[in-house]
Formats: structure tokens, C-alpha cells, sequence
């Protein structure tokens, strides 16, 4: 795998990125060592965590993943140096009153503290990527389809969280910046903003894109190609859908976060016809002499769109699978069976 450059900043990453908000849930400590050594040994050096990780959050377990990632580094020096570190300051509540109180606005004050203890848990002393989890202000996202004027807060503007972002950066505690669940929009208005006064310029935007939510396809693409902003496509295995685990049990039993959590069920990748659609394209990468997991893996990786995919795994072995999957090569005819599903079943986990 050759490095890729993430927007205008000095970051080069690999194609693949280990995200990691299984761990602390999931994932004990001693096993997510074990993933992350075994990341590095396969060439895989960029991480992916979040200061409210790990997922489905709790209170009780809000700031684990980093603290894990943290003790990760302490336990070998010279580790932090080889790996390209990403995380992410939590938007207002969404439903998470333990991390900044329901009256969040996302402050620059707020981002700097959450930078502080991101860094304190992560026992570093510079975070290569730091990104805003999701925006202050009212969007539609995280399934929600249409926005909603009504239900418009008070929350700091795109300017003064850059200005936040700006004091990071010179203070030599961050290296570039980034968004996450972002819209055109936003995009286009943090780089604008950004260049009309002098203050640090987003290198990417995480999203999530896979076979079952290609919303940004809908013209986030083409903002991003132009203002050169990379995209980080997450959840390119539809939460566990698109490895067919689920297609013969539907969302039950005792294996995968779909199954094992409610609340994950409640969400846009728990819908029937996002299960519908899912063994769809399952079928179709059986049909083709791949696993689901090879198919939609491979949607991602050799997409023009993606600079890097965030891939999550509770095991070594799913690691390794997910791994292999980098030299799978779609044909012409595949790829437009593919979008003929998406042709009539659009994005049912948008």
C-alpha cells in the first residue's frame, strides 16, 4: 500500500486506517494491543479514535478507546512515533450529557479543553489529526434525511472553531484538522473561512460511504474534489451488514454490535431496508466468488473518492481478513451490477 496525502496538509497515511471504537466495549485492553501490533506489522500505521469512544457510548466507558490507545504507546517507546494519530472533539449532546452537558455549543473553549484530555488519555504530546466529530450546528445527520430550521441552537460559529483549531496548531499540540459528518456546505465554509483569514485549512472530512450509504456521492464528492479536502469513508462494511453475518439470523443473537446493542439497532444501519438491500449485495459478491466482505471492502478501497478506509475489527483474525481484502480488484461488470442495486435501492442507511 503507497501513502496518500490528505488534503493540502503534510500528512501522508495509508489507504487503510485502523479504527478502533470497539475497544473498551468490545474489545479488552489486552486484545486491543493485540490489534494494534498486528496493524503496524501489516504496514497499516494510521489510527482512528474519538474522545467518546467506545461505542455504543456510556458514560462509563466514555474516553476508554484512548485511554487504551494510550497505554498502547506507554508500554513501548518509540511506539507513538510510528503511527499517524487521529481523534475527535464530540459535537454538542447528542444524548451524552457526561461529556460537556446538554448546553454544549461547541465553544473554543470547549475544543481546547477536549484537546487537552484527548492528549492526556492518549499519553502524547501532539495529535497528527484532530477533527470535529460532528457539526455544531443544526444538520441533518446520522440518519435524519431533511433539515429542520426549527430546531436551530446557539453554538459557536464555523469561524470561531477554527480560530479554536488555530490555537492548537500553534501551540504545536495538533498537525492538521479535519471534519466528520459533514455536509457540502460545512465543507465549503470551513475552507472558505479558513483562507479568507489566514486560519488552518481542513485536510479531510469522515464520512460514512459503503455500498449501503453512498449519500456522499450527492455532491460532497465533487466539493471535496474541488476544495481538495480527502474523504475518510467509515462504516464501509454497513456495521457489520455487508459481511452477510446477519443475513440468515436477521439483527439477533450474541454476535456483532447490531445484535448485541439496541441502540445500535435504532439506527439508520438497523432499518429493514438497510438489511434488505445488504443481502443484496451479499448475494451478489457470492454470485461472483467473493465474500461480502471482499466486495464491499473493495467498493471502498478502490474508489477514486477515498483516500483512506476506516476499517473496525473486535479480532485479530477480522484484521487480517479485512486486510487481504486490499487485493481484490472489482471488474467493469461488477461494479455496474453494483450500481444497478443502487439505482433502485438508493441509500437505505443514509
Amino acid at each position: 500500500m503507497k501513502p496518500v496525502s490528505l488534503g493540502q496538509s503534510p500528512l501522508r497515511v495509508t489507504p487503510i486506517c485502523l479504527g478502533t471504537m470497539t475497544f473498551g466495549e468490545q474489545v479488552d485492553q489486552a486484545t486491543a494491543h493485540r490489534i494494534l501490533d498486528r496493524s503496524l506489522e501489516r504496514g497499516v500505521d494510521f489510527i482512528d479514535t474519538a474522545e467518546m469512544y467506545a461505542v455504543p457510548a456510556r458514560a462509563e466507558t466514555c474516553g476508554a478507546t484512548e485511554t487504551i490507545i494510550g497505554n498502547w504507546f506507554a508500554g513501548t517507546p518509540g511506539l507513538r512515533q510510528k503511527v499517524v494519530l487521529a481523534t475527535k472533539v464530540a459535537g454538542p449532546s447528542r444524548g451524552m450529557p457526561w461529556i460537556r452537558g446538554d448546553q454544549s455549543g461547541l465553544t473554543k473553549a470547549e475544543i481546547v479543553q477536549a484537546c487537552e484530555g484527548s492528549l492526556r488519555r492518549l499519553q502524547t504530546d501532539v495529535i497528527d489529526l484532530y477533527q470535529i466529530h460532528w457539526p455544531a450546528r443544526n444538520v441533518p445527520a446520522f440518519g435524519a434525511v431533511y433539515f429542520d430550521p426549527t430546531k436551530d441552537k446557539d453554538c459557536a460559529s464555523i469561524h470561531v472553531q477554527l480560530e479554536a483549531m488555530s490555537e492548537l496548531v500553534k501551540a504545536g499540540k495538533v498537525r492538521a484538522i479535519g471534519l466528520s459528518n459533514e455536509t457540502p456546505y460545512g465543507v465549503h465554509e470551513f475552507v472558505r473561512l479558513a483562507e479568507q483569514h489566514g486560519l488552518p485549512r481542513v485536510a479531510t472530512v469522515q464520512n460514512p460511504y459503503c455500498l449501503i450509504n453512498r449519500a456522499y456521492e450527492n455532491g460532497l464528492d465533487e466539493t471535496c474534489h474541488r476544495t481538495e479536502v480527502s474523504l475518510l469513508a467509515y462504516s464501509p462494511l454497513g456495521f457489520g451488514l455487508l459481511t452477510g453475518k446477519y443475513d440468515d439470523t436477521g439483527l439477533v443473537g450474541d454476535h456483532g454490535r447490531m445484535a448485541l446493542f439496541e441502540s445500535m439497532r435504532k439506527q439508520r444501519w438497523g432499518r429493514p431496508e438497510s438489511l434488505a438491500t445488504a443481502k443484496r449485495y451479499n448475494t451478489l459478491a457470492r454470485e461472483h466468488g467473493l465474500t461480502p466482505s471482499q466486495l464491499a471492502l473493495a467498493f471502498c478501497y478502490r474508489n477514486w473518492r477515498v483516500a483512506s478506509t476506516i476499517i473496525g475489527v473486535t479480532s485479530v483474525a477480522q484484521l487480517d481478513e479485512c486486510l487481504d481484502a486490499w487485493d481484490v480488484q472489482l471488474s467493469p461488470e461488477l461494479l455496474g451490477a453494483i450500481d444497478k442495486i443502487r439505482w433502485e435501492a438508493r441509500d437505505p442507511a443514509q
